[in-house]
């Protein structure tokens, strides 16, 4: 079993923090999206992985690198964007004809992989959307199967949208479906797509069954993200580091603190998560996350996503701020 997780994206709708990180990279709950998604399947006793990567992705293989050393990791490189289908078919030399299980990059879901991996059938991740026209969505049979997949389909016949999780056992099919629809231009949306290959298993007789997730975390923008990792801090819990400085401060659970904070004067949470070496001294910070070295001065921050190595000095905010920053709020 090898699993492929496509990290290419250049992550559109998180910018301005996906300008200079990784959109897999963001932190969520003290973790990263990446991190959460390979501790899951790394727990179910897969242990060889295959990044796709593209934009920024040498960051990608030091972080793998640096937090993962144990697992048998390779990187494919996307140089073109067309889609995730294109992208799963360049691993083809790398899985061979071993069963693989598919995770998107973003695709943070609370569900048993180890389920997944005992059923005797390829499986799909699903959950009920109230809007599914912007998903994959799939459609099922009265015998529970799998009948047929469409992305993103204008008149949804089903509100069960793909979340990104794939099991695939006929890895050999799907790699013959993908290689049949790029050299056939046959694309939805401009991309191939990998709902479409997996239309074209199913035509071929292929038995798909969907797993309803317990949950679905959006990480694909800064309102969804901050939610997602509210939720999260309460799944994880109220983690601090022990190295950390704090004076005449306040922590409202739950929070993540990484190693390396000095805060002083301060109140902190709940919903916080703020990563290593950030300094804060008389700030108020709820429902936020703060990336790793950001250095707050005098400042209130609620539903704010903050990058690294920004420094903010100033009144009260809501804000989206990438890495490498300098704001000063103060009046002139």
């Amino acid at each position: 079993m090898k699993a492929i997780i496509p990290v290419a994206g250049a992550g559109t709708k998180l910018r301005p923090h996906t300008y200079t990180q990784p959109k897999a990279l963001i932190p969520l709950a003290g973790k990263t999206i990446l991190g959460i998604i390979v501790e899951q399947l790394q727990s179910a006793g897969i242990n060889e992985f295959i990044f796709i990567v593209g934009y920024l992705g040498d960051k990608i293989k030091d972080y793998v690198h640096e937090k993962y050393p144990g697992i048998n990791s390779h990187f494919v490189q996307q140089n073109e964007r067309q889609g995730i289908g294109h992208a799963i078919l360049l691993t083809r030399p790398i899985v061979g004809d071993d069963e693989i299980f598919i995770v998107l990059g973003d695709s943070v879901c609370e569900y048993s992989v180890e389920s997944v991996l005992n059923n005797e059938f390829s499986m799909v991740g699903v959950k009920k959307v109230d809007d599914p026209r912007d998903f994959g969505v799939a459609e099922t049979s009265e015998d529970g199967f799998v009948s047929r997949v469409v992305e993103k389909p204008h008149i949804p016949k089903s509100n069960m949208a793909l979340v990104g999780i794939y099991r695939i056992k006929e890895s050999a099919s799907l790699f013959e479906c993908l290689e049949n629809n790029i050299n056939n231009k046959l694309m939805s949306h401009g991309e191939y797509n990998l709902t479409d290959a997996l239309e074209c298993m199913i035509k071929n007789n292929a038995r798909i069954q969907p797993y309803k997730v317990q949950n679905w975390f959006d990480c694909g923008k800064k309102e969804s993200l901050l939610e997602s990792n509210a939720t999260l801090l309460k799944k994880f819990g109220h983690t601090i580091s022990e190295d950390h400085q704090f004076e005449n401060t306040i922590i409202i659970p739950p929070v993540s603190i990484a190693a390396g904070c000095d805060i002083r004067n301060s109140i902190v949470g709940p919903n916080v998560a703020i990563g290593e070496s950030v300094s804060m001294n008389y700030s108020i910070v709820k429902d936020s996350i703060i990336g790793a070295f950001a250095d707050l001065n005098d400042i209130v921050l609620t539903h704010s996503l903050i990058g690294s190595d920004t420094e903010l000095k100033g009144e009260s905010r809501s804000l989206n701020i990438g890495d490498n920053t300098e704001i000063d709020l103060g009046k002139s």
